[in-house]
């Protein structure tokens, strides 16, 4: 049997249902809306959690169609149309302006803030009807230069509310705006460099649009994270901030474990279940357990296509992951202590701080461990009060998310591991001086983000990643050699210098380091490690046993004739 196709990328709402994509019916939205409606409804909410698709479901309800048309079959058996005459007598009723700012995301503030004019200028465009019918003349040119991008600076910053007028002129009804991705060229211009400029200029174009605007009935923004009110919207008393710590609007962005049911079982993978938790669930918005909309109709897409189809980290590839880079750039013991903790499945505990800008981010870690909240990085289990604080209990959400984790703190310990100066340590490799390699090594791991669910494996990365910088030596490992397979050897490519040949073991306590080390070493004489380099011609060989424990080591050394 046929499946509807899944949408991918598919965020206007009018195609997703006039081309018969799949639909998880978000319209109690609108209920809601009503309900609990603010004058300037700001959702903050992770990227590719259905944001933009809802505001553009929002705007065909709300939009009262040109020239007698209508968009109500859009909403046929959805579940709005189910919740009585209150909510659907809004239906239709209103002009809208709908804007998405996510193109301002330029590499200087006059291409960025031309993006910004030119979505507006589109949207003059859209409502180009109504020009005819305006009554001043002044308002008619001033719409056609707007319309055709041929204005000077100031005229932008109070476009959105001029388009409200001409708008609320015509229809005799006042408008709804609709803003998406609000902060996106806030933080573009934060990390390019134009940030007090690009704040200014969505500051005056915001104050305009919704605070001094008669002709507002309200507005919705949309974000992730949720900007101070001093920096962006200065005296807008009446703005009602939804984060993802509300318990309002929760089952709204991203996906509950009804309409996942739903959804494995039409598609017939209900076999997946288990798997797509464990990588896609685990989000917690106000106190509603949500799934990532994004990562999951990507994978039900491969997985109904093919039944093997392994769980991929799709959020990675849409989100820029700089600011777990920065987490760890800017990392003292503790934090990189709590990211252990974290990458382990356990948690940790940091104060809310909802109110802050991109300028704040980098004052301090609470900061930063904040906006890897609310950009959908970590997860709250719990908020409580503590010394008269919000304090969040912080955990990773879920197989995806760790693994962006660790790929980034793979590529951190790579450039740790070039920055610094290792003549001294490869020197203590090829010559088995265990004191000076002991020593070596225990800097490194002092300020290494260890896996502690997989010692073996991130040791081994570790010492790999290590050894692989020895220029003009072959690195190999995990080769089968006598009686076994050795952990690592190096062999010069000329064949001056003496092979080595390292084995190292794990130990449960400090303690029981040495008597690892000692194994380790009796273990490469046993297995006969060295036998293919004999057979190769090599007269010596330094043998390495070291025994881990945690961020400590001990190394035990000797050269063999073979």
């Amino acid at each position: 049997m046929d499946r509807k196709l899944l949408p991918v990328g598919i965020d206007d709402y009018k195609k997703l249902i006039d081309e018969d994509y799949y639909y998880v019916d978000k319209t109690l939205l609108i209920k809601d809306l009503i309900n609990n409606l603010a004058f300037v409804n700001l959702f903050t909410r992770p990227r590719r959690f259905g944001k933009t698709l809802n505001l553009s479901m929002l705007r065909y309800f709300f939009e009262k169609p040109v020239d007698g048309s209508s968009n109500t079959y859009l909403f046929k058996d959805k579940k709005i149309m189910t919740e009585g005459e209150k909510y659907t007598a809004y239906q239709e009723q209103y002009p809208v302006i709908q804007l998405s700012l996510k193109s301002g995301k330029q590499a200087v503030f006059e291409n960025a803030c031309n993006m910004v004019k030119l979505e507006i200028a589109k949207e003059y465009r859209r409502h180009g009807y109504i020009v005819p019918k305006l009554k001043n003349e002044i308002d008619r040119e001033k719409f056609e230069l707007l319309s055709n991008e041929n204005m000077e600076s100031s005229a932008w910053l109070e476009a959105l509310a001029f388009l409200s007028r001409c708008l609320e002129e015509y229809y005799q009804q006042k408008v709804i705006i609709l803003i998406d991705e609000y902060d996106v060229p806030l933080e573009n211009a934060y990390y390019c460099g134009f940030y007090k400029q690009m704040t200014d200029f969505i500051r005056s174009l915001f104050e305009s649009a919704l605070k001094s605007n008669p002709s507002l009935k309200f507005a919705v923004i949309t974000g992730c994270l949720r900007i101070s009110k001093e920096s962006i919207f200065t005296g807008l008393n009446n703005l009602d901030v939804i984060s993802i710590l509300n318990t309002v609007y929760n089952e709204h962005f991203g996906f509950t474990q009804d309409e996942v049911n739903k959804l494995l079982s039409d598609y017939h993978i209900e076999s997946k279940s288990n798997i797509i938790k464990e990588w896609y669930d685990g989000y917690i918005f106000g106190k509603t357990e949500v799934y990532n909309p994004w990562s999951l109709i990507n994978y039900t897409r491969a997985a109904f296509a093919d039944e093997s189809a392994l769980p991929v980290e799709y959020w990675s590839n849409t989100s820029s992951n700089s600011i777990i880079k920065d987490l760890l750039s800017k990392s003292t013991d503790i934090s990189r202590d709590e990211i252990e903790i974290l990458v382990q499945d356990g948690s940790i505990e940091k104060t809310v701080f909802e109110d802050i800008t991109y300028q704040d981010i980098y004052e301090n870690e609470e900061n930063l461990w904040n906006f890897l909240f609310f950009t959908g990085y970590l997860k709250a289990v719990e908020v409580k009060m503590k010394d008269d604080d919000r304090v969040m209990v912080l955990k990773i959400p879920n197989k995806e998310i760790k693994k962006i984790y660790r790929q980034q703190i793979v590529i951190w310990s790579r450039n740790i591991i070039k920055s610094g100066n290792l003549s001294k340590l490869f020197s203590a490799v090829l010559k088995g001086d265990e004191n000076i390699l002991q020593d070596e090594l225990a800097k490194i791991l002092s300020v290494f983000i260890s896996y502690m669910d997989n010692h073996e494996d991130f040791y081994h990365g570790f010492l790999l990643g290590i050894l692989i910088n020895m220029k003009g030596y072959k690195i190999t490992s995990n080769r089968e050699a006598g009686h076994g397979r050795y952990d690592l050897c190096i062999v010069n490519r000329k064949g001056t210098e003496n092979p080595v040949i390292i084995e190292f073991k794990i130990a449960d306590k400090k303690k029981f380091m040495e008597n690892a080390a000692e194994k380790a070493l009796k273990q490469i004489m046993e297995k006969g490690y060295d036998i293919p380099l004999k057979d190769d011609g090599y007269k010596e060989c330094v043998h390495i046993g070291i025994g881990f424990c945690n961020k400590m080591c001990y190394v035990k050394c000797e050269i063999v004739t073979l």
